[in-house]
């Protein structure tokens, strides 16, 4: 019987784990450093953090692991996957040369136009003078990015000037390379893909919220909620997406020396020209995994061990069911947030940023757990989901109340 090591503590690294439970070759999943909510699920936690390389691979040499599954991009774009292949341990994740996908803006941009994969045009900036003429002649609403990881918060659109000056102003206090790219209207969605060297599974499409607040208004966060599949994105659009974005993805992927084991997330929008990327993440989506994983109709472990040694998995994804979920979060997410604010346990959660015991649970961060439901339809899904959030004491905690209503909209 296998055991597993997954990395990281948060929602996501939960359903990870727990699918890899569910695999009845695995007898055990332990999950570093994990969270107090992810023993709910009979997942063991292990105090070892997440950038600490050479007590995760200790741990995985002592404790006779078969497989590491790296969540979080942080430990990826600092090279985790190269630390733990050098040791001889199984890991599923992108080198540090791929990881430059989603850890530099500019890098992906680069890539994108040099294997002519379809992406909002762009120039990149060195400083502010230039940056603030340059928006100044283009039209608005326009699109600021900070080159470099951000938790999924690197990003303003500015729909003014002003917004778009104070952007600027405030992305070169922390960095000298950004990059202005041109406003892409559309309706986005979240293709992942999970990729062994020329292998590959697509997972089914989701649709992430980004905004705080309902009608996405507020701050960008790391995701507010999530329902998968999206009854927009059609099997038409899918393989469009395939044959546009992902193939030649791998295929650059490829002829740039940077294939891998792991994952491709592709940000995407679609427009009346057809899907673009928005951007490329190189892990799991958080919240989305939430909602897609429980999907699978049959072995997560399987199909990774597979990829991992270049074989095509056999799989079978749900079609019959919508998946959404929603995120509760503490009082102040993005910003500064409060600490020790009860949490409530729901059995079937997926927990994150908490301290505290089972039963017990408390605010330790931003987004403190998941509440997700499965029904025959989307409008189903999202009246389960809300008809238990309503049932909780949550007290000050914050959620959206909008989460796949986009979905409900006419195609």
């Amino acid at each position: 019987m296998a055991k597993v090591l997954v990395v990281g503590s948060g929602g996501r690294e939960h359903a990870i784990a727990k699918a890899m439970l569910a695999s009845p070759q695995v007898e055990m999943v332990y999950c570093a450093p994990g969270n107090p909510g992810m023993p709910l699920d009979q997942i063991q936690t292990v105090a070892i953090d997440e950038m600490d390389f050479s007590g995760l691979a200790e741990f995985a040499r002592q404790n006779a692991i078969s497989l590491t599954f790296v969540g979080p991009e942080v430990p990826l774009a600092a090279g985790i996957v190269d630390y733990f292949q050098a040791a001889g341990l199984a890991v599923f994740g992108p080198h540090q040369a791929a990881a430059r996908l989603e850890s530099s803006k500019v890098f992906a941009k680069e890539f994108m136009a040099r294997h002519h994969i379809p992406t909002a045009d762009y120039r990149l900036f060195h400083n502010l003078v230039d940056a603030l003429a340059y928006s100044q002649e283009q039209p608005i609403p326009q699109v600021i990015k900070v080159d470099g990881l951000a938790a999924g918060k690197g990003v303003t659109v500015a729909t003014s000037y002003e917004q778009a000056s104070a952007a600027l102003t405030s992305a070169f206090e922390t960095t000298d390379t950004v990059l202005i790219e041109a406003f892409v209207a559309g309706f986005e969605f979240s293709q992942m893909v999970l990729v062994g060297g020329d292998h590959y599974v697509l997972l089914p499409t989701a649709q992430d919220h980004k905004r705080l607040k309902d009608d996405d208004q507020g701050p960008n966060t790391g995701g507010m909620g999530a329902y998968s599949p999206v009854p927009q994105i059609t099997p038409a659009i899918i393989q469009q997406t395939i044959q546009t974005i992902v193939e030649p993805t791998m295929a650059g992927l490829k002829a740039d020396g940077l294939s891998f084991e792991g994952v491709i997330y592709v940000g995407g929008i679609l427009t009346p020209a057809g899907p673009q990327v928005i951007e490329y993440n190189l892990r799991l989506g958080d919240p989305e995994t939430q909602v897609l994983l429980p999907q699978l109709d049959g072995d997560f472990y399987q199909v990774i061990v597979d990829l991992l040694a270049h074989r095509q998995p056999v799989i079978n994804w749900q079609t019959g069911a919508t998946y959404l979920g929603v995120v509760v979060a503490a009082p102040g997410y993005p910003g500064p947030t409060e600490k020790g604010v009860p949490v409530p346990t729901v059995p079937g959660a997926y927990y994150a940023s908490v301290a505290g015991q089972t039963g017990q649970l408390v605010s330790a961060g931003g987004r403190l757990m998941m509440v997700t439901a499965k029904a025959a339809d989307l409008a189903a899904a999202k009246q389960a989901v809300y008809d238990q959030l309503a049932t909780l004491d949550l007290g000050r905690l914050v959620y959206r109340h909008d989460i796949g209503a986009k979905g409900l909209q006419s195609k």
